[in-house]
């Protein structure tokens, strides 16, 4: 007897170790002394009254406090004092390699370990089992691995410490953890301010998601390793006017940038720098331009020179286009194809269940004779839904609620079926439009994602036009999206919430789905007597050839009812100080001497939907008038998006400026969109410090 609680108080002044022998003996070896003890007649042998609250031997903790309680016995509150150690030293350990410390040891339970963890330990129902991922299907390759850990593992790490704690522990020991987290810094958790205040429901949440790896990095959590793919664009350059006085560009509506940034933000990371487009940051937000009346062109510009916020020495050319709004009566019968990813990356509460949602929302904004198609895809595709008219919701909506995620994902069929559908319901002065809806997986069916852009193309020549709305992170093939809806005649929008979703496909839902103008280009030629150096800001997977502008065979964007698109250039006066180019040795500026009384001449081409040939208007840019709000607010979201990319053009100006300026610019705001915009410039300062 003397000689084995010698041996346990060495084991006891010994750190325990994750090797699964030692902790095997070490428990056998409390056992012995157990049943030796209690064969001896020591101690209490009748059964313990259970708590009311508590059925007899509930679980390993209470089997526990029964021996604790009911032991008296000097060396045998020592033996079960140790076999109370081990066991809570598993329920200690395993939660803590869950934690992404790269300073510890990751030693996962051998396969043997876990099937018996698993059988020992109730399954009860919660939120975090219930909404856990199965384990994915191999990736095929080329394809970056979602999660470093085997599926098993994260499972099995996840559940049974959380369980055993939430279950088993007595309501003193609880207190004691909960005010153990609670002494913690926020630096010391690893977590951001704006994920609080549940560390170990935000871990254990993201561990559910399989395809996200998380890491800390500067106190905040960001996503170690993603298959997200975002085009490759440099930032554009400041140009001189007089080696290449003209710029061209097509316009873009396109909104997705704006809301991944806010994702990101709102998840306490700071975005890839990849992923913003300033200038669909900056045509995120309504502005209140004058509309064109009704004789003229279904757009109007307006020009508005201002002093640049971030360099008092240049200033900013701010246009905004405007589009015409028809009433409701006026607007063309419209064909819409929802072509769904339903492929297993689907499966997660931020894609398929909000796409649903977000779907069902936009029913009410269609017109009861307006019809309504659906396609799925996931492995092949499927129609869903023959073409029905909106006024029939109900059926509309019980397909959308047959749909469920898996399989892989043949995006390229699904395509196909989806425009042969529009087609057979396209008819002579409708609009017809493909909805696609996904995460951007496209990880099966497109081995030709060049070949697919020019299929596309050829299917716009039929008049069906390509919308493209992205939904959840993680892979979201932000590249390949933009693609499709730039070929497709169409826009790309990131759906992040049901409120995102409410003004997409609801607010602005007769801009999203109604064109009045296609292949919108614009070309400023600048005046080298008024402007030595220019900068568009944005707009760099928009540039287009000179050459370009006049030939209608090249495509460029589109604008729908009611939009407003903004487009901002940084330029400075020949003479100033915040020049970046050393003048030419052999330039010659006198024959530009006297003509600087305007800074640039703006040209617009477009085609009215369904025609061949563009239009021409043309407006001289001058400095006469004052920016109002929406010029000042949009150099506000400009600046925000180069402070996100780190551009070298900012000068000393920083997140304080952007915010203040945004303040003061805020004007009438009545969904909310230009706080809420100040407040995620907020989110990123903090990120920033």
């Amino acid at each position: 007897m003397t000689d084995d609680l010698d041996d346990l108080k060495s084991a006891l002044r010994a750190l325990p170790t994750a090797d699964a022998a030692a902790k095997a003996d070490a428990i056998a070896l409390a056992m012995k002394n157990f049943d030796s003890l209690q064969s001896s007649g020591q101690g209490s042998p009748a059964s313990m009254r259970p708590n009311q609250d508590r059925q007899k031997q509930a679980g390993f903790l209470n089997g526990v406090r029964n021996m604790l309680t009911s032991i008296t016995s000097r060396g045998f509150l020592a033996a079960t004092t140790s076999a109370a150690a081990l066991s809570l030293g598993l329920i200690v350990v395993l939660p803590t390699l869950n934690q992404p410390n790269p300073t510890l040891p990751l030693t996962l339970p051998e396969a043997d370990d876990i099937a018996r963890t698993r059988e020992s330990i109730p399954k009860p129902a919660s939120p975090i089992v219930e909404n856990r991922q199965q384990p994915q299907a191999a990736e095929p390759a080329g394809r970056v691995a979602k999660s470093s850990a085997p599926a098993d593992a994260i499972v099995d790490l996840q559940d049974a410490p959380q369980q055993m704690l939430a279950e088993e522990a007595p309501a003193e020991i609880g207190a004691s953890i909960d005010a153990d987290i609670g002494a913690s810094s926020d630096a010391e958790m690893g977590i951001a301010d704006t994920l609080a205040p549940a560390p170990a429901a935000d871990y254990a949440a993201a561990l559910a998601q399989p395809e996200l790896d998380l890491a800390l990095a500067g106190g905040a959590l960001t996503r170690a390793e993603t298959t997200e793919a975002y085009p490759d664009a440099d930032q554009n350059p400041v140009k001189v006017t007089a080696e290449e006085p003209v710029s061209t560009f097509s316009i873009d509506v396109d909104t997705a940038s704006y809301s991944v940034v806010r994702s990101s933000l709102m998840n306490g990371m700071a975005p890839p720098p990849e992923s913003v487009r300033v200038e669909e940051m900056v045509n995120y937000f309504p502005y209140d331009y004058p509309a064109p009346d009704a004789d003229e062109a279904p757009f109007r510009s307006t020009v508005t020179v201002m002093p640049t916020p971030w360099n008092p020495g240049t200033r900013l050319v701010h246009i905004g286009l405007q589009g015409r709004l028809p009433a409701l009566a006026d607007r063309p019968p419209l064909n819409l194809v929802f072509l769904i990813d339903t492929s297993g990356s689907m499966d997660e509460p931020n894609k398929l269940p909000l796409l649903k949602q977000s779907l069902k929302l936009m029913l009410d904004g269609l017109r009861p004779e307006d019809e309504v198609a659906m396609v799925a895809y996931a492995g092949s595709a499927g129609t869903v839904l023959e073409p029905t008219k909106a006024g029939d919701s109900a059926k509309i909506i019980a397909a959308l609620d047959t749909l469920a995620a898996g399989g892989s994902t043949a995006g390229a069929e699904g395509l196909a079926l989806a425009y042969d559908v529009a087609e057979t319901m396209a008819d002579d002065g409708e609009v017809s439009r493909v909805l696609l809806a996904t995460d951007g997986d496209f990880n099966v069916g497109i081995d030709d994602p060049d070949g697919l852009e020019a299929y596309i193309a050829k299917k716009r020549d039929t008049g069906v036009y390509l919308s493209v709305l992205g939904f959840g992170r993680g892979n979201l093939d932000d590249a390949t999206m933009q693609a499709l809806a730039q070929n497709g005649n169409g826009t790309a929008a990131y759906i992040d919430t049901l409120s995102e979703a409410r003004k997409v496909l609801v607010d602005q839902l007769t801009g999203a789905l109604f064109p009045i103008a296609n292949d919108v280009k614009i070309q400023v030629e600048w005046n080298p007597a008024a402007v030595a150096e220019y900068r568009l800001i944005g707009y760099e997977t928009r540039a287009l050839n000179r050459e370009d502008f006049n030939n209608d065979q090249v495509d460029a964007g589109e604008i729908g009812a009611g939009t407003a698109v903004t487009a901002i250039y940084e330029v400075t006066a020949p003479g100033s100080a915040a020049l970046r180019n050393d003048p030419l040795r052999y330039g010659n500026t006198a024959d530009f001497e006297g003509q600087a009384t305007e800074l640039g001449f703006l040209r617009l081409r477009y085609k009215a939907p369904g025609g061949d040939a563009s239009a021409l208007i043309e407006t001289p840019i001058t400095a006469a008038g004052e920016a109002d709000d929406n010029a000042q607010f949009a150099a506000a979201i400009a600046g925000f998006g180069q402070l996100l990319t780190g551009s070298v053009y900012l000068n000393d100006w920083g997140w304080q400026d952007a915010i203040d300026l945004a303040l003061a610019a805020r004007g009438v705001d009545p969904f909310g969109y230009r706080i809420e915009a100040v407040n995620l410039m907020r989110m990123a300062k903090s990120l920033q410090n």
